[in-house]
């Protein structure tokens, strides 16, 4: 299990750890250092349980079973089942955008900020191993042909997010919560002490000034904020930065997409999808969420 580290800031217990490759934090208004902890750990035990059912990293989850059954059938879990579906819901609102499928193009693209951008004849070569369209669902069997890949990257971490926000509302329910996984973020209420959460959002690097930050703070009650772009995954060549959100039609990243998306939302799937579906309209992305009568920040 990850390290655990718990430390008191204010009148908050704030809980740190790292899953599904990035760092994550709980944080618990409560005086009382033993329930605080309690709360922190049922928040840090389901999110490695959900990393090691969902992650494409892992040999021994039904994730790797799907991508290693060479085109044959395999039973899923109820779980499972529900991500799967949802994963349908977003292809099909998405008209294709929104894939899990596209996983495959991870064996190409590594997003650590060097400059190895792929050939395109190598992308290329991999368009045909994607589309949800050419995978077989029927709760609870799933077909994947051979030599594709799914990915639930794109919706884990969020899911994640809900679940604990929801265990640890479940467990407290007078306890103000906030749960933060790679600034994905979901607060089960504000807190007693202040009228909000005060979330940060970091803020895009101003091309005309290097290394000029304006950071934009927000203030969040209850529910949920996600926040896609390329501050931290990102690839660099020659003046041009590529950000890691990949667009399935194409096999790369989306062209005069904001730098970065946040968007609030009465659960962190919802708003997750939104804000990565708004990346991958590129520049029309802010008429996409207007479209969707949601509050968002967008920095280009």
């Amino acid at each position: 299990m990850s390290e655990l580290c718990i430390h008191q800031r204010g009148s908050f217990w704030v809980g740190e750890f790292r899953a599904m490759a990035s760092p994550c934090e709980v944080h618990v208004e409560h005086p009382s250092r033993e329930m605080a902890t309690g709360l922190v750990k049922l928040a840090l035990k389901e999110a490695m349980r959900i990393e090691q059912a969902l992650s494409r990293y892992k040999n021994d989850n039904l994730v790797w079973r799907i991508n290693n059954s060479g085109g044959r059938s395999v039973r899923v879990d109820a779980e499972m089942a529900r991500m799967l579906d949802f994963a349908q819901t977003c292809f099909d609102m998405s008209e294709g955008l929104f894939d899990i499928t596209s996983g495959v193009l991870r064996t190409l693209w590594n997003f650590d900020g060097s400059d190895q951008i792929p050939e395109p004849v190598d992308v290329d070569a991999l368009l045909p191993h994607i589309g949800w369209q050419k995978v077989r669902w029927n709760n609870p069997d799933f077909t994947l042909p051979d030599g594709m890949q799914i990915d639930l990257g794109g919706i884990g971490k969020e899911y994640a997010v809900d679940r604990c926000a929801a265990l640890v509302s479940s467990a407290a329910t007078s306890i103000p919560c906030l749960i933060n996984f790679g600034g994905d973020l979901h607060a089960t209420r504000a807190p007693n002490s202040q009228p909000a959460w005060r979330v940060g959002i970091e803020a895009a690097v101003d091309t005309a000034d290097k290394g000029a930050r304006q950071q934009p703070s927000l203030q969040l009650q209850r529910g949920a904020l996600t926040t896609s772009g390329d501050a931290q995954r990102y690839l660099l060549k020659d003046g041009v930065r590529f950000g890691h959100v990949l667009n399935p039609h194409t096999g790369w990243p989306a062209l005069n997409a904001p730098a970065s998306i946040t968007v609030a939302g009465d659960s962190c799937l919802q708003a997750g999808i939104l804000s990565t579906l708004a990346i991958l309209k590129g520049a029309d992305a802010e008429q996409f969420l207007d479209e969707q009568d949601v509050v968002y920040w967008c920095q280009r």
